[in-house]
Formats: structure tokens, sequence, C-alpha cells
């Protein structure tokens, strides 16, 4: 460093020296040339006085005048970059009222004010450099303070207002800026004074700039800047980031384990003491199992563990109220405040589970899978639902083929004893487990699974019916076919796996498609019934397949099947026929020729090869046609002639199989002989299928349609005669609302007689006469009179009215009812509406006449009801 500076304070700036110095004073500031590293400053008396790292010097405390040291204050500079180091002294004298400078002084001004003096610069010469502005220290203002106001902090001057007047001002934030009117200056005298209390949380700091011009407005000086700091004051208490910190710490952690860390922030300076904060525990609930389980670091706000014994099943959660107090700590200066930190022990595997017997017992039905068959229950000290706590279920021992099975119920934690394979009561009656429990994670280092973590499982086995079984199933026999009923094929028997059940087994046939076989209910025989064919349509690839039921006689009963298959050999027992039976060719002998082969139902050597010979019958068969074997399966025909007519000809052929006993047979091969056209195809319109029916078939067809339709014409002609006779029949009888009784009960009083009763006789004469529809009022009806609706018509008689129609109608009546069987036992037409003398109708007396069918059963009346009872006796009682 190249120089030092120092400016002293005068006397006049250390208010009221004639009575003391008050604390946190300004009273000089040294300032480095810049040109090395930092400066640090040392003062030799810091119990009085303290110098920043700005080097500005503050009375460390309040200094009467009686007190002041008597030797200098030494202020130690250091370059920490050159290792360089400057010395140099700060003398403080009491002030005086009768120095030079108050004799200059404008008498209005304070003594006792701080002045700032405009850096001297030549004016003779504008071409000289100006000197290097003075460097002004900061001017210190406590924030907060109460006054009064305004309050004066320093005076501006200039050396050029001892021979002409000037005039003063500042501009800057505070002053001419927002925020405006916090900073004002006597533009006569020059005194900067502060019109309001500072809030140094707000603002800091304000840099202004002094302005000295003359009463014209000529700028007299240059401006110069001014700094004001704004001194911090303890006004602001630590603030928590968060007013309930959590945190978490497994149990069982060593003493030193980190735990968490709570924060505060201060608004006051941070490089002074008003912002420096220092954390405590002030309590700790619960106080267990000791009152200081943690520790704070009083500056970072970290939480430690200080002490053993965190166990989460006894105490599972810990409340910490956490200080922090600024001026260090200092409990009687600083400023405090509290918060509550919740710390929450976390489980560790520390406990294992315990069942809750030695022994558990269960029971399960023999061949009975995913069956529960116990439950074992345990206890776990761990929190519930974690790894810690969920349960896992080992079999160690007695299943060594491995039927059982032990999950966990994830809502109990309780194992599940299941079958997972089928149970032989014949094999085994009991089963004895041994279980052991443990958690989905380890047990924590130094803890061992007790003998509680071990059970014993003890499951009985019970006996049931089972079903009996066929070996082999399916059982294979070999025959050959046409075995002929009533032969014995095989022993078809089914084995009881309950073998401490005392129990007889029954035999039924359950699926014999072709109905060939019998079996013996007792022993299981089976037998035939019919012929076995291997060309039957129920056989597949030689082999027949049947299935047996066998039955126990348990409670209840149990049941199985077995299926038998019976491969059947082949023998020669099919002939040989014809493929195909229809075959087209030219009538004239083209090189079309027919090929031919031959199918049978039988297997080789039973089947092909074939040997292909026409037939001697009909003699032009063989002197039309000709056979050439092409090989053992195939032949060809072709037309003998040169010419045959066009038609249908079937050529008997004789076909012989190569069977151990050969088999001939005679096949018809239909052939239609057309004329063809130069490609070789027939041109007859019609295809052999429909050419192959012949005349005769066609013709016999007809006929039998013709048949038909007679006979249809002469049922329906019948059926009308017979639909007409029961008409004319009907017509005679009564329509039903003229029922004869019902005439005969208006009777029921006495007159003068026949003769005195005068009748419509017209109405008689004619009975078909039907009044007209318009003369008769509509709903009125005689009690005699037939209905409205249409009747069948009778035989037309004469119009002309004479009394002899009367006696040939009731004639007519008489005879139909006597001769119908089915009809009414009453003459419910014979409508009787004249009783005078000289009726032609004749007496009534012959209706019980011999003639009237006297002879015939009319017992069947007696059925009809207690009204037809007195008929049946007048027609068919004795003479008597």
């Amino acid at each position: 460093m190249r120089a030092m500076y120092r400016e002293i304070l005068s006397e006049n700036h250390l208010p009221s020296i004639s009575k003391g110095i008050e604390d946190e004073t300004w009273l000089v500031r040294f300032v480095g040339c810049g040109r090395g590293g930092p400066v640090q400053f040392e003062c030799s008396n810091p119990s009085d006085f303290r110098i920043e790292a700005n080097g500005v010097v503050y009375a460390a405390r309040s200094i009467q005048l009686s007190t002041l040291p008597a030797s200098p204050l030494l202020i130690r500079a250091s370059d920490s970059t050159t290792q360089q180091q400057w010395v140099t002294q700060v003398r403080l004298t009491p002030s005086t009222q009768s120095s030079q400078q108050d004799v200059a002084a404008p008498p209005a001004l304070s003594a006792d004010l701080k002045e700032i003096a405009f850096p001297s610069r030549n004016t003779d010469s504008q071409l000289k450099r100006m000197k290097r502005d003075w460097v002004i220290p900061p001017i210190n203002v406590p924030e907060n303070s109460r006054g009064p106001f305004p309050q004066e902090l320093v005076r501006i001057r200039s050396d050029h207002d001892k021979n002409r007047s000037l005039r003063y001002s500042v501009t800057g934030p505070g002053a001419d800026q927002p925020p405006t009117g916090i900073f004002i200056i006597d533009p006569i005298s020059g005194e900067l004074s502060v019109n309001k209390p500072l809030d140094r949380e707000h603002i800091s700091s304000f840099h202004l700039r002094a302005h000295a011009v003359d009463l014209n407005g000529n700028q007299v000086e240059n401006p110069i800047d001014i700094v004001i700091n704004v001194i911090d004051m303890n006004d602001n208490r630590p603030e928590f980031t968060h007013q309930i910190w959590n945190g978490t710490v497994p149990e069982g952690s060593k003493p030193g384990t980190f735990v968490m860390t709570v924060t505060s922030v201060d608004k006051d300076d941070p490089k002074t003491a008003n912002g420096m904060l220092r954390y405590k525990i002030l309590s700790q609930n619960p106080e267990s199992p000791t009152s200081n389980m943690f520790t704070i670091n009083n500056k970072t706000g970290g939480i430690i563990t200080v002490a053993a014994g965190l166990d989460r099943e006894k105490v599972p959660q810990y409340t910490l109220i956490i200080q922090a107090t600024d001026m260090e700590g200092n409990p009687m200066y600083g400023l405090s405040n509290t918060a509550t930190a919740v710390i929450r022990v976390t489980d560790i595997n520390d406990n294992p589970p315990e069942f809750t017997a030695e022994t558990f017992f269960g029971e399960v039905p023999e061949n009975r899978v995913n069956v529960i068959v116990a439950n074992l229950t345990v206890t776990d000290k761990d929190q519930p639902n974690t790894p810690a706590w969920n349960a896992v279920y080992k079999i160690t021992g007695g299943d060594p083929t491995g039927r059982f099975s032990v999950p966990t119920d994830p809502t109990t934690n309780e194992g599940l004893v299941t079958v997972v394979k089928p149970i032989d009561y014949e094999i085994s009656r009991t089963y004895v487990l041994t279980v052991e429990a443990r958690n989905e994670v380890p047990l924590a280092r130094g803890i061992h699974s007790p003998r509680q973590s071990t059970a014993t499982v003890s499951i009985r086995v019970i006996d049931v019916n089972e079903s009996p079984y066929f070996e082999p199933n399916p059982k294979l026999i070999k025959l050959e076919e046409g075995m002929m009923p009533e032969s014995t094929l095989t022993t078809f028997t089914a084995q009881d796996p309950d073998r401490f059940m005392q129990q007889s087994i029954r035999y039924s046939k359950l699926s014999d498609p072709a109905n060939w076989l019998r079996i013996d209910p007792n022993t299981g025989r089976i037998t035939t019934i019919a012929i076995l064919d291997r060309e039957s349509p129920y056989v597949k690839n030689s082999l027949y397949n049947a299935t047996f039921l066998a039955s126990d006689s348990g409670v209840p009963p149990a049941s199985g099947t077995g299926t038998l298959q019976i491969y059947l050999l082949d023998i020669n027992d099919n002939a040989p026929k014809v493929f195909p039976q229809e075959a087209e060719i030219c009538e004239k002998p083209e090189p079309n020729a027919i090929n031919i082969t031959a199918l049978d139902g039988d297997l080789n050597p039973n089947a092909g090869p074939f040997a292909f010979e026409l037939a001697h019958r009909p003699s032009d068969v063989r002197r039309n046609w000709t056979i050439t074997r092409i090989s053992g399966d195939y032949a060809q025909i072709s037309l003998k002639i040169g010419f045959l007519e066009s038609g249908i000809y079937e050529i008997p052929i004789i076909i012989t199989d190569s069977g151990n006993l050969p088999m001939s047979n005679t096949s018809y091969l239909r052939i239609k002989v057309c004329q063809c056209d130069i490609n070789g195809d027939c041109t007859d319109q019609q295809h052999i299928m429909a050419a192959g029916l012949g005349t005769g078939a066609i013709i016999a067809i007809l006929l039998c349609i013709i048949i038909l339709l007679i006979l249809v014409v002469l049922l329906f002609v019948v059926w009308m005669k017979r639909r007409d006779k029961e008409r004319q029949a009907k017509q005679l009888l009564i329509d039903p609302e003229d029922d004869v009784r019902d005439n005969i009960l208006k009777y029921d009083e006495e007159g003068g007689g026949e003769e005195d009763q005068d009748y419509d006789l017209s109405q008689l004469q004619q009975p078909d006469t039907i009044e007209p529809d318009a003369i008769k009022p509509v709903g009125i009806r005689r009690l005699d009179e037939r209905p409205l609706h249409p009747e069948p018509q009778y035989p037309m008689r004469s119009a002309a009215p004479h009394p002899g129609d009367i006696g040939d109608f009731i004639n007519e009546g008489l005879k139909a009812a006597d001769n119908d069987p089915t009809a009414p036992p009453y003459d419910s037409l014979l409508v009787f509406d004249y009783e005078g003398s000289g009726s032609t109708a004749g007496s009534l007396s012959s209706l019980n006449s011999s003639s009237s069918g006297g002879d015939q059963d009319y017992d069947y009346l007696n059925d009809w009801g207690p009204r037809f009872r007195k008929l049946a006796d007048m027609y068919g009682g004795s003479d008597d």
C-alpha cells in the first residue's frame, strides 16, 4: 500500500466532548489507497473502541471525560496480500469554545456539527489536472431514531463562501427523488438533516450528491457524493421458516445420529450481533427414557441424538420446543422466538412374529384341493401393515411331497394352511407339519428368532367314498369281425380305492353306439348280442368304442367310467362293386373307352387286385362290348361293334376280389350311348341322370299320379254327398230357439177348448214363409219363430196353399226323425200352431205306433237328463 491517510475528528466532531462520548459514536475513519489486497484493521483498546472492516472507529461504550485514556489509541492496518503493516495514533482531546475555526464560522452554525468541505481545485488554468477528489467518509445514521426531527447530520461547506454567497442543495433518492422528503439541506448554511426515522430493513443506505452554486445559479464546485448508511438496531425477532418441523429417526439409532435441521431468519443485519442467531432445545415430550434424548447445534440448527434407547414400541414420537435467539444468544439483550419439532420414531424389524399357540389342528377330506385346513395366528409388536410386521410362513418339516402351502392373509396376517395336491386317505391318515413364521424383511442386527416363531400343525385326513376306476382305461382288444351273438369278448372290471370300506361294485353299459355288447352287472364279463361288423358306420379306422359304468354301494354311491376299444380284424365278407355306376360313350367306337374300378368294403388282401369279366347273359353284352384289364384295380370297357344306337344300356360285370375265399359279384354299369360332336362330347339335351329313369319308369310315375288324383276326386264326391245328406236331415230338426218343450210350457192355463181358439192357418199352410223384416218391430219375434240367420234350403214345394201341405210336412219330418240315429229325441221343427177340428194332420197317437220305430234302442236318452227320461220311457218302453 503506497500511503495511508487518516482523518481525525476535530474537537467539534465529538458531541458534548466536554461531558463524554456516547456509545456507537463515529470517531474517525481510515482509508487505504486500494492498491493492495484487503486491509485488516486492529484497535489497541477493544474494550472502549472498535474498528470496523471499512476503517471506521466507533466508541464501544459510553466514555466520560474523566475516564478518557491518557495514552493515544493505536490503529494497526495489515495488507493480507503483501503482509505490509502500518500503525497510526488517534488522540482524543476535549472540545474548546475559542478555536480559530469558531471565530470564522457564522454565528448561526452549530459548532459541534461535522463539516464536509468541497475539495479545492486550481482555478487559474483549466488545462491543469485537477487534484484527486477527496474520499468522503459515509455518514452513519441509526435506524428508528426518536428525534427530535429534523435532526442535523452534517454541514456541507465550500471554500468560496468566504468571498461570495453560495447556495447548497442535495439530489438523489431520499432527497428530490422517491422516497422524497427524507433528507433536507439548509441552502444557506449547508446543514444536511434527516426528516424522519429510518428503517434499515427497508433501505439500508442512501447515495446523495451535494451541489454548491452562486446566486446566479452558476456551479462553483464539482458535486460531491455523500453516502448515508443506516445503522442497524435490534428491532426484529428471529422467525422460523416453519412453525412445525417434522422429522424421523429409526428406532434403536446410536447417539450422534442426524435427525433434522431447523432454520430461522432475522431481518436485522446478519453481520452484526443483531442478526446472529443461536438455537437451543427448551423442552422434550415425553421425557423417556431420558429427558435429553436430542441436542441441537446452536449455530446451524441441526438436531442429533445424544442418548440410546429409542424404541418405537414404547415411544413412537417426540415433541421438541426449539428456541432461536439473536444477539448471539444473549438471553438478556437478544430477541427470541420458538417453533415445534415433531420427531417420529420409525419402525425397524426388531420384533419377530410369534405364534399364539404351540400346536394348531385341522382336518380335510381326501382328494380335496384348495381347501384351508387351519388358520395360524401370530403377534408382532412392530408397526402393522409394514414389511417389519407382515408375516411370511414356511413349512420346514412334515410335508416331503409338497401337498400343503401356507399363504398369508393380507388383512389379518394369519397363515392359511392350504391343500394344494390331493391327499389319499389310504396312503396317509394324518400329517404333522412344522411351520416357521418370519417377516418380509430380515430382523435387525443382533435380534434372533425366538422359539415362539415356530409352531406345529396337526392335520387329520377324512376318508370319503371314492369312485371305482377301470384298469387299464381304455382297454384294447382285437377280434375278427363277424363274431356271432352270445360270444364272450373279455372281462372289464374296476377297482375300488376305498380299501377300508366294504363295498360291492356293479357294472352297466353307458355307451354302445351299435348295441352290440352286454356286460354282466356283477362280474363285468362282456358278451356280444349282435354280429360285429367292421364295415359298420359306428366303426372308425377298424376301432369300435364302448363305455361302461362301475358304481359302488357307498353312501352316497360313487361311479367311474371305462372305455373298451375293440379293434376288428377284417374278413372277406363284402363283395366288390363296379365304380362308377354310370358313364357315357359315343355311338361310333371312337377311341373313348370307359375306365372302371371296383369298390370293396374290405381291406387288403381281401379287396384288390380285382378280376373283371363281362356276364354271359344277355348274349348281346359280349357281342357289343369288350372289357380289358388295365391293372389289378382298373379295367377298360369299350364298344366292340362299329355302331350302337343311342340309348341307355346296363352292362353286367362280374368282379372278383382277392380274398382267401374270393367273393364275386355281378355289378351293373349303366352306360348312355349318345351322339357325339367333334370333341367326343354327347350332344343330347338330357344328362345321363335324367335319362337313366327310362320311359317305362316315367309312364309308371305318371299313372300313379293319375290314380292318386282319381282317388282324391272320388273321396271328395263321397264327402260332398254325405254332407248333403246330413244337411237334408238337419233341415227337419227344430231350431234350438223353437224348442217344442218351450212351446208346451206356455200352456199354463185352461181355456174353452180347441174350438174357441182362432189361429192363422196361413202360417201352417206355408211354414217356409217368413214375415218381412220391415213390418215387424225390431227385436220382437214369436216364440216358435225360426231364427233370423240363414237356414239350409228345403226342397221346393208348390206355393199354392192347400190343406195337404201340412200333413206331408209332418210325415216327412217324422220319417227323418225315426231313421236318423243322430237326431235329438224330439221333433224340434214340428210347430203345431193349429189344433182345431178337421186338421189334416191326423192323430198324434201315430208317434207311438209300431211304424214309428219302436223297435229302436232309445235307452241312451236316459243319459241326457231328467227331461228326456220320459221320452225314453215312451219310445223304448214295452207295449204295456
